[in-house]
């Protein structure tokens, strides 16, 4: 990829690059508030299906705007990175969560975000920029200043910040707004042809695209396959997940007791994989060992 400091990203470059890393999927997405999910967001929470996760109420306003996260955000590059089992544990052995398999994906998804972002913006532009004061933070660096390596006096030092479930911002509707696929009824993304279970990432900058993707078109249809596969009927209607019933919920942000009636639906799992994810079609392995 080009060492050039660029004053548009290139979005085929990128996606190029993003596979040539490991993604499964990469899209890019123009900074704009999520009004179309305000209202949804919000009624969720009034309605106590959170269950104990208070945090989700916190930074309403950040997490309808990636624009609070970075100041003057104008893009999101979207990646998904497919964590499906190729060997699953044995029938006997005591199960957990597909994703928790490998090591922690917060690291390796924001690595492998890091590479991305590094080829775009090689080092020497990096160590100027941080020698001027501009420096880190533990979700991202500023790198570029575009102005300057056009020979311009202006300041305008382009900042950009990784996440991977490491903010409040809502992963799931930039991946779909970023054209990777759509939100099922079972709240989870769905990429064409590789199913539900991927890490979302993204990185969110002051810099434009030279081209924007257009989201999917949900083509859940009439299939209620994970409505109906969900054990403890958590997932209540079409997109609409009660967290006090779900079992991933109960094993992992929970700190209270599991009601017995939810504790009967574990078997001999410890953290879960839910049947209504495994149920979401085209549900394959990563092509590559993790």
């Amino acid at each position: 990829m080009s060492s050039k400091c660029f004053n548009m990203l290139p979005a085929i470059e990128i996606k190029e690059k993003a596979k040539e890393i490991g993604f499964d999927a990469c899209g890019i997405a123009q900074v704009a508030a999520a009004d179309s999910e305000a209202l949804f967001f919000d009624r969720w929470l009034k309605e106590g299906n959170h269950a104990g996760m208070a945090y989700m109420e916190n930074h309403r306003e950040i997490r309808l705007n990636p624009a609070g996260l970075v100041e003057g955000a104008k893009t999101v590059i979207s990646v998904a990175l497919n964590y499906y089992p190729e060997q699953k544990l044995p029938p006997e052995a005591p199960h957990i969560a597909y994703y928790a398999y490998g090591k922690d994906y917060h690291l390796v998804v924001k690595e492998m975000l890091s590479e991305l972002w590094t080829a775009l913006f090689p080092r020497p532009a990096r160590d100027r920029i941080e020698t001027d004061g501009k420096g880190m933070d533990r979700n991202g660096l500023f790198f570029c200043d575009p102005a300057s390596s056009a020979g311009t006096e202006q300041a305008d030092v382009t900042a950009a910040r990784f996440f991977t479930d490491s903010a409040p911002i809502l992963e799931r509707y930039w991946a779909w707004k970023a054209g990777l696929g759509w939100i099922g009824k079972n709240t989870n993304l769905i990429i064409p042809g590789k199913g539900s279970f991927f890490f979302l990432g993204e990185i969110v900058t002051t810099l434009e695209a030279d081209q924007y993707d257009t989201p999917q078109k949900n083509r859940c249809g009439s299939c209620s396959r994970c409505l109906d596969a969900c054990p403890t009927g958590a997932l209540e209607g079409p997109r609409h997940l009660n967290a006090r019933k779900c079992l991933s919920y109960l094993t992992i942000e929970n700190r209270g007791e599991i009601p017995a009636e939810q504790a009967s639906r574990l078997g001999n799992a410890s953290t879960v994989a839910t049947p209504a994810r495994r149920s979401a079609p085209g549900t394959v392995s990563p092509a590559r060992p993790k």
